[in-house]
């Protein structure tokens, strides 16, 4: 059992919400009249639907660290805090670091330039609970972009007709404002203004800052974004006692926090909602040898925390669901099965196996179960993903049409088309049961 904290997002979209060509006139016109705490109220609304987790190494530790300072001593609480730290606060940030001083209507004119931000998730083992490793551990959030005022974001396929649907390319179209600027009187429309007047009036338009042509690019969007968190960090008050660290990384922002001997690396992910679905179009790169900067992929990472998440507040006292997925990830270290295909494998099993099976008492049955669902997929040579065209997922996760409608994607295609690999993960499936057996009895 792990802490939630609220995340605040704009309300794009919201039931009785103004549009948000109204919604951002309203919040500039709210930061002239009565300065940035004004503006800042009016940007960013509470959005109860959606969460952070945040989880230690071990997911079995009830981490209340949103509000609390953790006892001295205790590492994990520590992490657990820092990153609390520097994800709760980006938000507000990025919005406030360039208000420093009379700066505030060069802010203003520079809200175009940059995607909003919007809700922020946990994904990945370590935020889920079930990290291999107490080691060189990466704690990934992946915070969703939402299109500046002025602007709307249109993915389109990569490759129509692609199978299943996963390369998209993020279309930036600027839509007219002229109605919202009668109602305001200064909120130039991109479309209909002459470029030198918006510059002097607005900054440059998203398509001038973090575009390739008319599509949104992964590597000037991490880039900025890195850019703006560096500026950010140095006002945080937290600065004093962790020192930000940025690595080098094209896809997305990596950062290393550190305190006399702690360290803490930290991935955010970026990503573009699919509708009102838990699927986003992320910048994390493609299986292919060369992702282009402007193609985004299919990421099902939140609807994995949400998984996980849904378990967790399910799951009876003693549940032993993540230990297991985290033993048999440790038998993995140097075969070429992936911890993906792994936890697939134990995401099936969890949606068809009561959870009352899954308690500590079952633990060897599970495992067991676990090793025998992989064999039967090893030698079928099939392992359907979770999500595609599953019609099992719980009604708490929204899934696209398209995905809901997807014939089920083989994680193990390779396996079917190549005699040889299958031959070699069979070997290695058997190496892994000898891995296992001498670990389970090293632990007795």
């Amino acid at each position: 059992m792990v802490s939630s904290i609220g995340v605040t997002t704009c309300p794009r979209g919201q039931p009785g919400q103004p549009s948000p060509e109204v919604h951002w006139a309203q919040c500039r016109a709210a930061g002239r009249q009565k300065g940035l705490g004004l503006l800042y109220s009016a940007l960013v609304r509470p959005r109860p639907e959606y969460c952070e987790q945040l989880r230690a190494p071990q997911g079995e530790k009830d981490l209340r660290v949103a509000t609390t300072c953790p006892e001295e001593g205790n590492k994990d609480a520590e992490r657990a805090m820092a990153v609390t730290i520097l994800v709760w606060v980006l938000q507000q940030l990025i919005l406030n670091v360039r208000v420093v001083g009379d700066e505030r209507d060069e802010a203003r004119r520079d809200h175009s330039s940059f995607p909003g931000l919007g809700s922020r998730f946990g994904i990945g083992s370590t935020m889920e609970g079930w990290s291999p490793s107490e080691e060189n551990i990466i704690y990934r959030v992946l915070v969703s972009l939402i299109p500046p005022y002025g602007h709307a974001f249109l993915p389109e396929l990569c490759n129509p007709g692609e199978t299943p649907e996963r390369n998209f390319r993020i279309r930036v179209q600027l839509v007219c404002t002229c109605k919202t600027e009668q109602l305001v009187g200064d909120m130039l429309c991109f479309i209909h203004h002459d470029e030198e007047e918006q510059r002097r009036n607005r900054g440059p338009s998203l398509l001038q800052t973090v575009c390739t042509g008319s599509y949104l690019d992964v590597q000037k969007t991490a880039c900025r974004f890195h850019q703006l968190v560096k500026a950010c960090w140095v006002v945080l008050p937290h600065s004093r006692r962790w020192r930000l660290t940025m690595l080098p990384c094209n896809r997305s922002c990596k950062f290393k926090m550190a305190k006399a001997e702690e360290e803490i690396i930290i991935e955010i992910m970026l990503g573009v909602q699919q509708g009102n679905s838990d699927i986003f179009l992320s910048s994390q790169a493609s299986e292919a040898l060369f992702t282009p900067s402007t193609t985004w992929t299919s990421s099902c990472a939140v609807a994995e925390a949400k998984f996980f998440e849904r378990l967790a507040r399910r799951a009876p006292d003693g549940s032993f669901h993540l230990r297991c997925l985290q033993l048999c990830a440790r038998i993995l270290v140097g075969t070429g099965f992936s911890e993906y295909a792994l936890k697939t494998v134990v995401m099936h099993l969890l949606n068809t196996t009561p959870l009352s099976g899954w308690h500590r008492t079952h633990f060897l049955l599970r495992l067991d179960d676990i090793m025998r669902y992989l064999c039967h997929c090893l030698e079928e040579k099939r392992l359907d993903h979770f999500f595609f065209g599953n019609e099992k997922i719980p009604e708490e996760i929204v899934l696209p049409p398209a995905l809901q409608r997807a014939e089920p994607f083989n994680l193990f295609q390779h396996l079917a088309q190549d005699p040889d690999a299958q031959a070699q993960a069979m070997r290695e499936f058997t190496d892994m049961q000898d891995r296992l057996t001498r670990m389970l009895a090293n632990d007795n």
